[in-house]
């Protein structure tokens, strides 16, 4: 679980990062069916896709921690799922959005529950580790040389 966990994240972070930077790059063409769509949502959605590079990012930086963070897991995940409740809101106001945006929306409501469950897998496993060796008698490894 703690593998899964690790890898889910590390995905996470990475989509997020090139996300955010082709919206950043791209404004409102990076929006499905909105090319046209005006100067101030080309900001917004520019800077909202800054805002998303920067969320990965802190994805990665969780990753790439001796054990990742249970904490920093769930509050991501939460972030994702409060994003995934905005788009239904949207969708009782205004309708239904371009397909896609649908498709965005299952994910951001479904992904969550699976980082919540796995958001301690790694920090369990690390414990998990060092009782074992404590056990056998030996010096607790870092998590490079447990691998």
């Amino acid at each position: 679980m703690a593998r899964a966990l690790r890898m889910s994240a590390w995905v996470m972070g990475v989509a997020c990062v090139a996300i955010g930077l082709f919206h950043v790059a791209g404004g409102n063409a990076a929006i499905p069916g909105e090319a046209d769509a005006g100067a101030t949502l080309d900001s917004l959605g520019r800077f909202f896709g800054a805002i998303f590079a920067g969320y990965g990012l802190v994805w990665i930086w969780a990753v790439r921690q001796e054990t990742v963070p249970a904490r920093v897991v769930r509050w991501l995940a939460a972030v994702f799922l409060l994003g995934g409740i905005g788009r239904l809101l949207s969708l009782a106001v205004h309708g239904w959005p371009h397909s896609f945006q649908v498709a965005l929306t299952v994910l951001e409501l479904a992904l969550p529950s699976v980082w919540f469950w796995l958001a301690d897998a790694d920090e369990r496993a690390s414990r998990e580790r060092a009782q074992h060796v404590q056990a056998a008698g030996g010096a607790v490894p870092s998590r490079s040389t447990a691998r």
